[in-house]
């Protein structure tokens, strides 16, 4: 069983700042730190630092070829991605001293993904695979409605949301992961009960399993009515960044190699438990033989 890993790929820019800026204000920053990032390429590192066979498919432009070097020297299939001619996605990142964070991002090459490449990347996948999408990229729908047609299980993590995620098949989907204010997106309820946010994610998804993360509340799988709950792991956050992508691919990589629902809630729990404690993006991604030293 593979899984394709369609996703964004971004040059991040990180000012490290004492504050978050407002609005009409100007601040200094304290640091300025370049990494290889995006959701994409962050979920892609995290599949393969767990153990997963992933490919990446997306588009980079000419400035954006060490992103494709780093995907492969952890181990990550690149043999789908296309350099054209648009710039390569960033994002500009501001890190506060207790580690939050508040992100931009712009597309650029991300949004040159068309449908003559989509079909001739999943022309090599078959059905049971896996497809893995973010919403930093084009062409999301007909990604859906195609890895429907061929089979392919679907897995959606609608960041960044917009309501046109509400217009998505999203009854396709074998697995849904969100957050806490992307599930209040969603459902339209913003309250803070937990078992309420549950019901209300399972009455918009019925047949998919949901994946909610609640930062240092834990994490809730639902699937079939039935809840299960994860208690996060205590860690001293240096910088949430890549929080929600390590949780993402490591809880896929579990399910690949076919571990229950709750073992792959606790591994991805202690995987992004261990990725706040560090500095950066994928930099912060820890490798499978980390976790079992600990």
């Amino acid at each position: 069983m593979k899984i394709l890993n369609f996703g964004s790929l971004n040059i991040d820019h990180v000012y490290q700042v004492g504050h978050i800026v407002r609005e009409g204000e100007t601040i200094r920053a304290k640091e300025l730190r370049h990494f290889a990032g995006g959701k994409g390429f962050n979920q892609s590192i995290a599949l393969a630092r767990a153990g997963a066979q992933v490919f990446h498919a997306g588009c980079v432009g000419e400035d954006g070829d060490h992103l494709c070097g780093l995907l492969r020297e952890n181990g990550v299939d690149t043999r789908y991605i296309k350099t054209v001619n648009t710039p390569t996605g960033n994002a500009v990142i501001q890190v506060d001293e207790h580690g939050q964070n508040s992100i931009v991002v712009y597309g650029g090459a991300n949004h040159e993904i068309g449908r003559e490449q989509i079909e001739r990347t999943l022309s090599d996948f078959s059905p049971g695979d896996w497809l893995l999408l973010q919403n930093e990229i084009s062409e999301i729908p007909y990604l859906i409605e195609l890895g429907c047609r061929k089979g392919l299980k679907i897995a959606l993590n609608p960041s960044p949301f917009d309501r046109g995620m509400l217009g998505l098949p999203l009854e396709n989907l074998s697995l849904l992961f969100v957050n806490e204010v992307e599930a209040a997106q969603m459902t339209g309820f913003d309250g803070g009960d937990v078992e309420e946010i549950v019901t209300q994610l399972g009455a918009v998804l019925p047949g998919s399993g949901i994946v909610l993360t609640l930062g240092e509340r834990g994490s809730v799988y639902l699937h079939d009515g039935q809840a299960v709950y994860q208690r996060s792991f205590p860690a001293k956050a240096v910088d949430t960044t890549a929080a929600g992508d390590t949780f993402t691919g490591y809880f896929l990589a579990a399910v690949l190699q076919g571990q229950t629902p709750q073992a792959a809630m606790e591994l991805a729990s202690r995987a992004s438990a261990l990725a706040v404690s560090r500095p950066g993006a994928y930099p912060s991604i820890p490798w499978k033989e980390e976790l079992q030293a600990n």
